[in-house]
């Protein structure tokens, strides 16, 4: 059974292959779902490949293909599967499946960020990341932070993902962000506003909400993108 955005996001990108032949870029997918976000867009394809609608491709950045649709989408006629725009690896795409190329940038891996309790926040370079191009918020810096913890998991976000974060001192109610808590712990959190003090908020019921002064917290990045690898 897929949710009515899931099954929205299966019927306009099968509906834009069809027609053009190549997907629609992830900002297409989010106008068209009305999201404020490509993450939200993320979540919707994390979910599609997991009820085996979708299955990424082995060794291609932002590359899935579409295996099956529900009884009233295919009924509609001609459906191939084809390959789309993802955002990670999977397994080997059977011989017919059709690839997109896709422009990888890379991006610097600045270490490690906690999704559960602060860490120490870590600022060296570890190594470098591929990143498709599309999943970047154009005319902004962006670098990428390996999660450890699972406080977010319940926004699709796990232990051992890499998330793209965009650099950025703002956030808006909801944004999913970088935090760096009194000038040394950093930690990924949703961002809130509530009643003069910053809410950030975790994505799993283990971990409580902590209420922090604006003068304790530091914003230093939006999430944009994740990378998840099998």
């Amino acid at each position: 059974m897929l949710t009515r955005k899931q099954r929205d996001l299966l019927a306009f990108i099968h509906k834009r292959v069809q027609r053009d032949g190549v997907p629609p870029s992830f900002d297409e997918m989010k106008d068209a779902l009305d999201l404020r976000s490509k993450s939200g867009i993320h979540r919707l394809i994390t979910a599609l490949e997991e009820r085996g609608f979708i299955r990424r491709l082995a060794h291609r950045a932002r590359a899935i293909e579409i295996i099956r649709l529900p009884e009233d989408l295919a009924a509609s006629g001609g459906f191939v599967p084809r390959v789309i725009e993802g955002d990670g690896p999977a397994p080997r795409a059977p011989a017919t499946a059709r690839t997109v190329q896709v422009d990888a940038i890379e991006l610097p891996l600045m270490g490690r960020i906690a999704a559960g309790v602060p860490i120490e926040a870590i600022s060296e370079v570890e190594n470098h990341v591929a990143v498709p191009g599309q999943m970047l918020d154009r005319g902004g810096e962006h670098y990428a932070l390996e999660v450890r913890g699972d406080s977010m998991i319940d926004a699709g976000i796990n232990d051992g993902d890499v998330v793209v974060i965009r650099e950025q001192d703002a956030a808006d109610n909801g944004d999913i962000i970088v935090a760096l808590v009194e000038g040394h712990e950093a930690t990924l959190k949703r961002y809130r506003r509530q009643n003069g003090m910053i809410a950030l908020e975790a994505a799993n019921p283990a971990y409580e909400t902590r209420l922090l002064r604006e003068d304790q917290i530091r914003v230093q990045g939006r999430l944009v993108g994740l990378i998840r690898s099998y």
